[in-house]
This record gives structure tokens, sequence and C-alpha cells, in this order.
């Protein structure tokens, strides 16, 4: 795999400069007051804009103001609240589990564990490493669908399976850059590498991007 090879290393060091530089202040997008309502927020994420997703988690937080009253509420309420954010059905569904998993078996604590997140249905693997790396600090990675398209556009990996771009982003950048990598990748990505006509002349990485060499 193209991961493997020392080129990458190489590309992968020069792709964290460039984009540290362009975009010194890159941060999740998503509001992260506490633990328990950036995972919510997580949740709503799926196929929706972080700008959606604060506005509505807004409305759920100021009616709900803990994991107690969510978990208690009747669904169809939940639904909607947070029906802007798309995929209702499934989403409620999530903030429900969620809710109840926090006032039950992980006694108010959400766990720096991906593996006990993911158990939570609508959590996947994108969202458990987001909540890990946000609240904890813990090494991950967070494949969106930016991240996906511009690490395979600069060339750090072939794959368009999020579970091997993410191996591949680990095989390259330390440890330590794992966390704000996902960050400055949608800034990228919002910014100069988006899906459709991409600003490829304007874009810090134009030297060294393989889209571009």
């Amino acid at each position: 795999m193209a991961a493997k090879d020392p080129k990458i290393k190489t590309l992968a060091n020069m792709t964290y400069s460039a984009l540290s530089t362009a975009f010194p202040d890159s941060s999740c997008s998503l509001y992260n007051d506490c633990p328990q309502n950036l995972a919510i927020r997580g949740i709503l994420s799926a196929q929706c804009t972080d700008k959606r997703v604060n506005i509505t988690a807004g409305d759920l937080f100021a009616k709900y103001p803990d994991m107690e009253s969510i978990a208690n509420e009747d669904p169809e309420i939940i639904a909607g609240i947070i029906k802007p954010c798309g995929l209702t059905a499934s989403k409620t569904k999530s903030v429900i589990a969620f809710a109840k998993k926090m006032t039950g078996e992980w006694n108010g604590i959400v766990p720096n564990d991906v593996e006990l997140l993911m158990e939570v249905p609508g959590i996947g693997k994108k969202i458990a490493n987001l909540i890990v790396g946000e609240v904890y600090g813990t090494p991950a990675v967070v494949v969106d669908t930016h991240c996906k398209r511009v690490m395979k556009r600069i060339g750090i990996t072939e794959s368009d399976d999020p579970a091997k771009v993410e191996k591949d982003i680990m095989k390259v950048f330390p440890e330590d850059s794992w966390i704000r990598i996902g960050h400055l990748s949608v800034d990228l990505g919002r910014s100069y590498c988006t899906a459709r006509s991409p600003k490829c002349e304007e874009c810090p990485l134009a030297s060294f991007c393989k889209r571009r060499i």
C-alpha cells in the first residue's frame, strides 16, 4: 500500500506543515461545551452540516439540559426537534440510546473507549474517534468526506474506504497530529479542495499535491 512508501511520509510532513500554516486556528466546528453534548452533536452530524447541527442541538439542549430528561422523553417529541438534521428516525433512536447509556451503565461519564461508544446505534468509528479525540485528547483520526477526498487527492492514500484511509493516515502522521489533521483536512476541503471545481491554483498544497503533479 502506498502509505508504506517513505516518500509518503515526507508527503505527510509537507502536508501537515502547509495545512498548519494555512489554517493556524483549525479546530472542531461542532460546539464542544461538554462531552455528552458533543457526542449528541456528533450523532446529529451524519449527512448534515455542522452549522445546522449546532443550531438544532442548541434547541434540543435548551429544552432538555441533561441526559435523563432526553432519555425519558417521548421519541416523537425528540424527533420533532432534531428533524432539521435529517435521518430523523435513526438519529432519534441514537440520541435516546446514548442518553440511556449515560444515565445507566456509564454513570454519567462519556467513556474514553471507542468500542464502548460504538455500542450506541448511530455512533460509528468516525464519531467515536471524534469524541475520544476532542474530549480526552486520545490520538484518533476522524475520516469524514472531506478528509477522505483530500487525502486521496494529495496522495496519502489510494483508497476510498474510510477504514483504510484512517490506517494510511495513522502510518505516516505522528500520533499527536491525528486529531488536528482531521480538522485541517476539513478546512482544506471546504476552502479549496471541494468535491466539485476545486481551487487547485490557489491551494496551499498545490506545489506537491499528487493531483497537481
